[in-house]
């Protein structure tokens, strides 16, 4: 595993972001687990998470996108912390893009977006926190699309979130970033996945973030809710 996954790992714990017990997801979902990325409220946690996310862009997408789109609400800060770490790491002036719940309809700039406007010919990342069911993305991919004259106008290069989840969506046996490649057509992609932070995380036999115990949770709920490759 790339170190810059093994930090991110840490970094989550650390920031109090993942964390492992007891808790019941929208779903109704008993997990083992669970991820809120807006745990991140520092400017240096915002920081450090533009620049892990700007390595997993670049390690899956590479130059090859003009925007970064971050939809409403909570893909609005990463989007912006990871336009400024992409350009202090790589050099590359990208743009970022969000959406707005309900268009402004007054202004110079009224519409749907704010930052930058999508162009004919521009390629775009989307970047969240995480993904469970892919509902966010089936709201999100319209909203790129409708910008311009004709769909193919624009590309989506990808989707790029924190945390791979690899559960079951509802009413599928794939994960949720399997299905919205199946739907769509792009890819999408994690920083990192649970088996790898598992596998980061635990140690047979020693305490630490988790212990046997929750290993034996965690085990449980995939056999439940493990989704299909």
């Amino acid at each position: 595993m790339e170190q810059y996954k093994r930090d991110f790992i840490d970094f989550m714990v650390e920031s109090k972001v993942l964390k492992f017990g007891s808790f019941t997801l929208k779903s109704g979902r008993k997990s083992p687990f669970f991820m809120n990325a807006g745990g991140y409220v520092t400017g240096s946690q915002l920081s450090r998470l533009g620049e892990f996310y700007a390595h997993a862009i670049h390690d899956n997408f590479g130059d090859g996108f003009d925007i970064l789109f971050g939809p409403a609400y909570k893909g609005i800060p990463l989007a912006v912390a990871t336009v400024i770490a992409y350009g202090r790491l790589y050099g590359r002036e990208i743009r970022y893009c969000s959406n707005r719940k309900e268009a402004k309809d007054h202004g110079a700039d009224k519409g749907l977006l704010l930052g930058s406007e999508i162009r004919r010919g521009d390629r775009i990342v989307i970047i969240e926190d995480v993904t469970t069911s892919g509902k966010s993305i089936d709201e999100t991919v319209p909203v790129i699309l409708g910008q311009a004259d004709n769909k193919d106008d624009v590309t989506i290069v990808g989707e790029m979130v924190s945390l791979d989840r690899m559960e079951k969506g509802q009413g599928t046996d794939k994960s949720a970033l399997a299905s919205i490649t199946e739907r769509y057509g792009f890819p999408a992609r994690a920083i990192v996945t649970m088996e790898e932070v598992v596998g980061h995380l635990y140690r047979p036999g020693k305490d630490g973030v988790i212990t046997d115990d929750i290993k034996k949770d965690l085990d449980a709920y995939y056999a439940e809710w493990g989704a299909g490759r």
